[in-house]
């Protein structure tokens, strides 16, 4: 209880003069008015020259706010990174000083070529599925002493003795190394000259446009893949089983734009005698010159020394009954079995080389021989 002191002064009760004990009294009113209490402070430390604030928020009760805060600022992006925190972006000067970092830029340029190399894979290997690349290397190993001498053989092949291939352990040498080896050099390079002596022969007769020598060029491309369905459809149909190949096949076909070109200069030069003579010795020679090469690989079946599979570049291994594989020998496979048939189709390609030579030029000799050539 509150009390007063000051009111125990110069008053007696019963005793002398002086201070008595103060007296505990039970009546507030008594002691008069009581002095205004300080207004209570939540917090200690609470600075007084502010006026007090109201009570705050139900949703901030509690939280001390700051009035300097700016609540216009924009606030950060949301986050969709399921709870995790989002790095900030990096702005374009950052991005350009990080990527001239050596590090950096060695380590891009390292998986530059990493992703280079996969596709350079995959490429080579959906091409392989189609074209056999590895197989057209060899097709293509040739030189110019190569290519003289197997035009000397494929026009004049009557003096030529030795026509076994000739095999490195158990794959067949390049060309360049065996004259008698298929090659697509030869092929190629005489199907680009007889498109062009086309073209000049019909430009002599006043007949040359572009389209006729695009129809020409095209029409000998077809009958090149005509030659090959009919050649692998008769194997198939016939059930003859031969060492040679697809490209072994498009090789030999071929051979016969040298006796195409032959005859069609033989006619600009002496007209059709020359034409017509020059091609029934041609067609003998590239006749002559098929049976010879063909017979070892069409008739010695697919079977190598060893049974198995064919070797590198399509080809099958040295006969196992040959004791010398470069002599010029042969003998009938083991057994028998289809030996007719391999005999009928080797003579149903000596015959339609000549045929289709005489169907693709015939149409290019004049009646007669130009006066200049009189």
């Amino acid at each position: 209880m509150n009390f007063n002191a000051s009111r125990n002064v110069g008053q007696s009760g019963g005793g002398g003069g002086g201070i008595r004990k103060a007296k505990r009294v039970s009546d507030v009113a008594a002691m008069g008015a009581p002095s205004p209490t300080p207004a209570f402070s939540p917090a200690p430390g609470f600075n007084a020259g502010y006026p007090p604030a109201g009570p705050p928020p139900p949703y901030q009760e509690g939280i001390q706010l700051e009035t300097t805060q700016d609540f216009v600022a924009p606030s950060p992006p949301p986050s969709y990174g399921f709870g995790f925190p989002q790095s900030p972006i990096a702005s374009p000067a950052q991005l350009g000083s990080m990527l001239q970092q050596p590090i950096v830029q060695d380590m891009a340029y390292q998986y530059g070529n990493q992703l280079a190399a996969q596709g350079r894979e995959v490429v080579q290997r959906e091409i392989n599925k189609y074209v056999p690349v590895s197989r057209l290397r060899y097709y293509f190993a040739v030189d110019t002493r190569y290519v003289l001498k197997k035009l000397l053989l494929i026009i004049f092949p009557f003096t030529h003795k030795e026509w076994m291939l000739k095999y490195d352990q158990e794959s067949p040498v390049q060309p360049r190394f065996d004259l008698n080896a298929p090659d697509l050099y030869i092929p190629s390079m005489g199907y680009v000259t007889y498109v062009l002596l086309t073209g000049f022969v019909l430009g002599l007769q006043h007949r040359f446009s572009p389209e006729q020598i695009s129809i020409q060029a095209s029409s000998a491309l077809a009958y090149i893949f005509f030659e090959m369905i009919l050649y692998l459809v008769t194997l198939y149909i016939t059930n003859t089983s031969t060492s040679l190949k697809t490209l072994d096949l498009l090789a030999f076909s071929g051979y016969k734009y040298c006796a195409m070109i032959g005859s069609v200069l033989a006619g600009l030069l002496l007209g059709r005698t020359g034409y017509y003579c020059w091609l029934f010795y041609s067609s003998l020679a590239l006749s002559y010159f098929l049976v010879k090469t063909l017979r070892v690989q069409v008739l010695t079946g697919s079977g190598g020394p060893s049974g198995g599979a064919a070797p590198a570049y399509g080809y099958a291994a040295a006969p196992a009954y040959a004791e010398n594989p470069y002599a010029d020998n042969w003998a009938k496979p083991a057994g028998g079995g289809g030996t007719k048939r391999r005999v009928y189709f080797l003579l149903f390609v000596a015959i339609t080389q000549p045929l289709l030579s005489w169907w693709l030029t015939y149409h290019l000799v004049p009646d007669a021989a130009p006066p200049a050539a009189r």
